[in-house]
């Protein structure tokens, strides 16, 4: 009698440890202002495809109308899954602001079969920027650009003037390849995160070198060229300079960084400007409408100083096209990953809601496309004259 006594006993403070431990692996947080499910969950390293019908079973008493999150609220983050492969999630992209540990193991295993003696990695890296944009042929005549990326009908770029003559560039367009990004929906149509963030990233790019400047393109697809059409074709061809884009979310955005910082090594040397700028589409619940909002990183003054060019930039535009509208974009400092690990001083760009109607507008008709490349040149332009 004593044993089964003991037996269960033994069994029941089995079952009490289990229970505790279930409840302590459940992981909670409370949202940032203006956070959807998709960028909190991204800040959490969940993928919006793949997580975000567990968050809402998980915390369905909790939501606001459209599923919005609430501020001061705290939710069940859904307990990472164990397949290696990425989810393909939006904004960031793209972005995540802490790797979790699994993934860091896995960062820190390819750093490690990357790891080489200093000459070497000098050495190599002098090679790389010289052929990293295996897609774009470009050629330069006195006056004139030829960059093919732009499509046959725009890609001669006669340079007008000298303005950003020894700046450098490098734009990169968020997400790509395996990862579409955020996915917005109208009628039958799909809106892809990549496919516009890359065609107003290629404006602008074509913008900066009619001023004068160096420009590299990081994410290329060498097919589509810059697009006038509404609903824009979805792919899986892009590349990042030449190299196949990983689905792995830390690995894609360690591509892009090393990329980057490849060709500043070089860069430096004769351009006394380079920046980056990284271009996303964001997405809300469809009831959000948000304008264009800037990310710095906390820990270059060169990075913040951009990001407020950049918002000025805009507020005047608005003031001048909707004065009665004003401009509620933000600049706020964000320890992403891109911010953190490209050398140059960066920008992180918000484009819009791409859930949202009306800021689905500004994103399917070309002319604003125009429009917000032209926007990012005056900020870059205005931000290099302050430098001089």
């Amino acid at each position: 009698m004593t044993n089964m006594k003991h037996k269960f006993y033994f069994l029941l403070l089995l079952c009490f440890l289990f229970s505790l431990t279930s409840v302590q692996a459940q992981e909670k947080a409370t949202p940032k202002s203006g956070e959807g499910i998709s960028t909190f969950l991204l800040r959490h390293n969940r993928g919006m495809k793949k997580y975000y019908d567990d968050f809402i079973r998980l915390n369905k008493d909790k939501l606001g109308k459209n599923n919005s999150l609430q501020l001061g609220v705290s939710y069940i983050i859904p307990p990472a899954k164990s397949s290696r492969k990425s989810d393909g999630s939006s904004s960031e992209d793209e972005a995540s602001d802490t790797e979790s540990s699994n993934v860091a193991h896995k960062t820190s295993r390819s750093k490690r079969r990357r790891t080489v003696d200093s000459s070497k990695e000098n050495d190599t890296s002098e090679k790389e920027s010289s052929h990293t944009d295996k897609k774009s042929t470009r050629s330069k005549k006195k006056g004139s650009v030829y960059e093919p990326l732009f499509g046959k009908s725009l890609a001669n770029v006669k340079v007008k003037s000298s303005r950003l003559s020894g700046a450098c560039f490098y734009v990169v367009s968020g997400h790509g390849g395996p990862d579409p990004g955020a996915i917005g929906q109208i009628g039958d149509q799909e809106l892809h995160e990549d496919e516009y963030a890359y065609d107003i990233a290629l404006r602008l790019a074509r913008n900066l070198m009619e001023e004068g400047a160096e420009v590299r393109i990081i994410i290329q697809d060498e097919e589509d060229g810059i697009r006038n059409e509404a609903y824009l074709n979805n792919s899986k061809r892009e590349v990042c300079m030449g190299d196949p884009i990983p689905l792995n979310q830390v690995e894609r955005l360690r591509q892009r960084c090393d990329k980057i910082n490849a060709s500043y090594r070089k860069d430096r040397r004769k351009y006394k400007y380079c920046r980056s700028i990284f271009i996303h589409v964001d997405s809300r619940s469809k009831g959000k409408q948000t304008d264009v909002f800037f990310y710095h990183s906390s820990k270059k003054a060169e990075s913040k100083r951009l990001a407020n060019n950049m918002k000025a930039t805009f507020e005047s535009r608005y003031d001048r096209h909707q004065p009665n509208r004003g401009f509620t974009g933000t600049v706020s400092a964000r320890d992403l990953f891109v911010l953190s690990h490209a050398s140059p001083a960066a920008v992180f760009v918000e484009l819009g809601n791409i859930q949202n109607t009306f800021d689905q507008k500004r994103l399917i008709m070309s002319s604003n496309r125009r429009v917000l490349a032209s926007w990012l040149l005056e900020g870059f332009l205005k931000d290099y004259k302050e430098l001089k």
